[in-house]
């Protein structure tokens, strides 16, 4: 019954630490526009439209076992869906974000007919062509993309009513977006398709014994991380004004897979951490080396990999059991005599005796002999 009682304070004392921090979190996140100059506000906007897309990254690689990196070339997908659309057919922002959803799901469900096949590298050099091969595609319908100069489009602009700055009221949208894309992923893993992909994940075969479909949930991967990358790309016309195929080249498919797992393979935290690298890292590393940032850059995930190996979301587990196996807790006990300084414990009466103790009785000793020393004449009877 007490490890019941237990049981249920500890979970209700995790969900109300969780409650906390979310609200605290919430907090910050709102009214974090009021406080930061306009340009670090626009920092915090790409970072919150980054998470979306590692979200989706993360469905793919950290709790579907698969691996990507061509997730740019969605990314890229999504962004010139919402332009071409603000471009030349003159619809409104919001009509832009389902539009790129949809096409990019439709395109992950059919990119995802590979993963069927292949797996590790053969999979992840499929995927890193369509992210190589996708920007001079897009140089090539110019008179749908632009070519090579791409298209500028109009940013949000903030009702009257609000009383906004502009990147105030573009961040305030972009993190409304990123909490529900973020609540999204969530309820998905905690279904039971997502309880269908960690099993893919664990062990395929045991996932096929206990009737998973493989395929379908290998393709239905893609499908959602395409999904979640073509939002992102949706944001990102949103806020920057401008899209180019030079804009999403092969590396950012390697940034934003490098920002998961620096941020934390299958870890709800994870996007955000590893969004806030993938924005900040790079201008610190053409901070602190204007000829050579790239070098920076990878000294820098060497050095967070080699500190948080499982990423920046583990680092606290990982901190707090290498204290607790430094500093172990001690444990309460009831103070007694030194070893060796109390009295003899009470023995048990014997059975069939009236006394409540018992004698510990004297082991007999060896029989003393009346030794004669050695070349000594025998005694006399009358000695």
């Amino acid at each position: 019954m007490s490890t019941i009682v237990t049981t249920l304070g500890t979970a209700r004392a995790r969900r109300l630490r969780t409650a906390l921090t979310v609200l605290l979190a919430a907090a910050a996140a709102v009214g974090a526009p009021f406080y930061f100059a306009p340009f670090q506000v626009f920092q915090l906007t790409m970072v919150l439209l980054y998470a979306v897309a590692l979200a989706g990254l993360n469905l793919l690689v950290g709790f579907g076992g698969q691996i990507s990196l061509g997730h740019g070339a969605f990314f890229a997908a999504g962004a010139y869906t919402a332009a071409v659309m603000l471009d030349r057919y003159g619809t409104g922002h919001l009509a832009t974000l389902p539009a790129a959803a949809a096409g990019c799901f439709l395109l992950g469900l059919g990119f995802g007919v590979p993963a069927l096949r292949l797996r590790g590298l053969y999979l992840a050099l499929v995927t890193l062509s369509f992210a190589v091969f996708l920007p001079p595609l897009l140089k090539r319908l110019e008179p749908v993309t632009g070519g090579s100069m791409g298209l500028t489009v109009d940013k949000l602009r903030p009702p009257a009513w609000s009383g906004l700055a502009e990147d105030q009221w573009t961040y305030f949208v972009v993190l409304a977006v990123t909490a529900v894309a973020l609540l999204c992923a969530r309820n998905l893993l905690r279904s039971r398709a997502g309880r269908a992909l960690r099993a893919v994940r664990d062990d395929e075969s045991a996932a096929e014994v206990m009737g998973v479909r493989l395929s379908l949930h290998k393709t239905l991967a893609f499908a959602w991380s395409a999904m979640f990358a073509g939002v992102a790309g949706c944001l990102y016309t949103w806020v920057i004004g401008f899209v180019s195929p030079d804009s999403f080249g092969f590396v950012l498919s390697i940034t934003l897979l490098a920002g998961l797992v620096v941020g934390g393979l299958a870890s709800l935290y994870g996007p955000l951490l590893g969004a806030a690298f993938v924005m900040y890292v790079p201008s610190v590393s053409q901070d602190l080396s204007e000829a050579a940032p790239g070098v920076v850059f990878g000294l820098l995930i060497i050095t967070v990999m080699f500190v948080a190996p499982t990423g920046l979301a583990g680092l606290p587990g990982r901190v707090l059991g290498a204290a607790a196996r430094r500093w172990p807790r001690a444990v309460a006990a009831p103070p007694g005599p030194a070893p060796g300084t109390g009295p003899a414990p009470e023995a048990e009466p014997r059975p069939g005796t009236g006394s409540g103790t018992l004698a510990t009785p004297t082991p007999p000793g060896p029989a003393v002999v009346d030794a004669e020393p050695v070349g000594a004449p025998p005694r006399t009877e009358k000695e």
